[in-house]
């Protein structure tokens, strides 16, 4: 069996060729936005991973519902959050986390897979957060109408907002 793969802008196509050819269209998209948050690295990390005080600075995430107080590698949470006009309800894994470094989550829903990255680093002006959000899936192929790009990019910025104003106190 042979396989081929072609690269094209938030696309890739498969042909997988035997005696007859088929291909599976895989669309992406990436959101990433940063904030300097003016806090201790510490404090940072601790309001972020901090479960039990979610409901009091994140206005994006909500109904978090975990067995855990504190975001652990290889947990889960459920949660909601309104991309559209009404809210959805999503699970999401704990991928990897490297306290006071990163930690990467996958939520899957229905046609759509987000693997989200956060990166902490020490800045000359305080912590540098840094979220990378990957969509693939069908819903990601109607881009602008079924996943609004720049409503994404607005839940990521007032994510990183909150959190900011949550570290700083």
């Amino acid at each position: 069996m042979k396989q081929i793969l072609v690269l094209y802008p938030l696309t890739a196509i498969f042909y997988n060729v035997t005696k007859t050819l088929w291909f599976k269209i895989v669309h992406t998209m990436i959101i990433k936005e940063s904030i300097t948050i003016n806090s201790t690295m510490e404090k940072v990390w601790e309001t972020f991973t901090d479960l039990t005080c979610w409901v009091n600075w994140n206005t994006v995430i909500k109904n978090v519902k975990s067995k855990e107080k504190l975001l652990m590698d290889g947990r889960s949470l459920k949660c909601t959050f309104r991309p559209f006009l009404f809210p959805i309800q999503v699970k999401i894994r704990i991928e990897e986390i490297a306290p006071y470094e990163h930690i990467i989550w996958i939520a899957k829903k229905k046609g759509l897979s987000a693997r989200h990255e956060f990166l902490f680093q020490n800045s000359e002006n305080g912590i540098r957060v840094i979220s990378r959000e990957s969509f693939t899936g069908l819903l990601v192929a109607g881009a602008g109408f079924l996943l609004p790009v720049k409503r994404m990019r607005d839940l990521t910025k007032t994510f990183l907002k909150d959190l900011q104003r949550a570290a700083e106190e």
